[in-house]
């Protein structure tokens, strides 16, 4: 229950840090051209309908690249199921209680089917895991019984798949809203499957389903779900990051940053190679659009720009990927001078860990490396309560006060007692917020 409570500032700390960015207004827009409905939109005292409000609050989210992640067989982020989960708590009057079991049954649905199977490699996106871990999540907050769930698991997975392309090549703004779509779909399925709709079945191990087009064959073991006190819940074995960039490439910018300290003048710099993993390779380095990023979500998905910019700055923040840092020609100088390869000794770590290596070279033949192999937010060094206070104070200071800030953070670290969300989604909205509304 503690570590759902830190999840939630997390999230809704990344997702309040957003509120400003271009494809967070653009959906505010959507949800304002609607009528309202029950479910609070993140970070204002506009309403609309749980499944908008679902995708709206997770695109918010996912701007920054900043909220939590887990990497099986397939990465992702199980904190995607967060915005669903905390829409249809408000919209059916759930407790607080009732969204914190909500948001670790999403984490253990997703977790497990991470581990079970790979999608990224086959062409397909790990949203698609999404769209069943919202639609249990989402049914189960409407009360749906077992055989009603099982409908709103077919209808979501059989109608809503997702391409790969949204992470490929030249990154755009539906690369984070890719999973908010998907769990504003799982939400849309388990109505459907409260009035009785049925779907499409065996929607897994069927002729046509999801094991023989998308994932191949795997197992799943339900009846292994933690029971006791002493299980470990899968939401406990998700990373958090305190760098506002791609999970995966959290230990590359811990190396730069070491190895930053020990270059005397960057204009001296020769060469620099990022050894990386094969999913870091893959997802962050074969592309060319990788080396000169036009887009933010290029950008957060590049390890050459990324090393490059740590370089230059010493530091990463959410402005690292404004666009005049796009365009910064001492960084895009430093690029042509970066070579990024997959070291397969590198890859045989993962999951368990998540390592990069960083070596610059001197004109002069000097080389400096280091190699960091676990990020701070990992499973070996997780955050404190400390932290993710810091850390959600860092990005939502500059829309709200300190004692706006700290009402706030009562209000999540307390869900569990609260008799209904609307407690916190009240809470969450910033201060100034509807005289500003256009200028957001």
């Amino acid at each position: 229950m503690h570590t759902v409570r830190q999840r939630l500032v997390d999230t809704l700390g990344c997702g309040l840090g957003a509120l400003t960015a271009e494809p967070s207004r653009a959906a505010r827009r959507l949800a304002r051209a609607l009528p309202p409905g029950p479910s609070t939109v993140l970070g204002t005292d506009d309403s609309t309908t749980a499944d908008v409000a679902a995708f709206v609050n997770g695109t918010m989210v996912r701007h920054l690249d900043f909220n939590d992640g887990y990497l099986g067989l397939e990465p992702g982020h199980p904190s995607d199921n967060i915005p669903a989960c905390l829409a249809v708590a408000e919209a059916e009057g759930r407790s607080g209680r009732d969204l914190v079991t909500a948001i670790a049954l999403a984490y253990e649905v997703q977790v497990r089917l991470q581990d079970a199977a790979n999608l990224y490699r086959r062409g397909w996106d790990h949203a698609n895991y999404v769209l069943v871990s919202a639609a249990l999540a989402a049914g189960t907050l409407m009360g749906l019984d077992a055989r009603q769930l099982a409908q709103a698991v077919n209808i979501a997975l059989n109608g809503h798949i997702a391409l790969r392309q949204v992470r490929a090549g030249q990154l755009s703004a539906w690369k984070s809203s890719s999973a908010p779509n998907a769990a504003r779909n799982g939400v849309f399925a388990a109505w459907l499957a409260r009035e009785g709709f049925t779907g499409p079945a065996p929607i897994f191990e069927g002729e046509m389903g999801f094991m023989r087009q998308v994932s191949g064959s795997f197992t799943l073991e339900p009846p292994t779900f933690p029971r006791t006190a002493g299980s470990t819940y899968a939401v406990c074995r998700t990373l958090t990051k305190l760098l506002p960039t791609n999970g995966e490439m959290q230990t590359a910018v811990w190396a730069a940053l070491a190895v930053r300290e020990r270059i005397p003048d960057l204009r001296a710099v020769e060469r620099i190679v990022v050894d990386t993993t094969d999913i870091g390779w893959t997802i962050l380095g074969k592309d060319p659009e990788k080396w000169r990023p036009s887009t933010r979500e290029t950008a957060d998905h590049s390890l050459p720009y990324t090393v490059a910019r740590v370089l230059v700055d010493g530091t990463l923040t959410p402005s690292s990927y404004d666009p005049d840092a796009l365009a910064d020609p001492v960084v895009g100088a430093l690029l042509d001078r970066v070579e990024v390869r997959e070291d397969p000794a590198l890859t045989a770590m993962l999951p368990e860990r998540i390592p990069n290596r960083v070596t610059v070279r001197l004109a002069s033949g000097e080389e400096f490396v280091r190699e960091v192999r676990d990020a701070p937010g990992g499973r070996r060094t997780p955050m404190t309560d400390e932290q993710f206070e810091e850390k959600f104070t860092t990005l939502v200071r500059p829309l709200a006060s300190e004692r706006r800030c700290r009402r706030m953070l009562d209000a999540i670290w307390t869900i569990d007692r609260a008799a209904t969300v609307s407690a916190l989604t009240g809470v969450l909205a910033v201060d100034g917020e509807d005289a500003t509304r256009e200028g957001l």
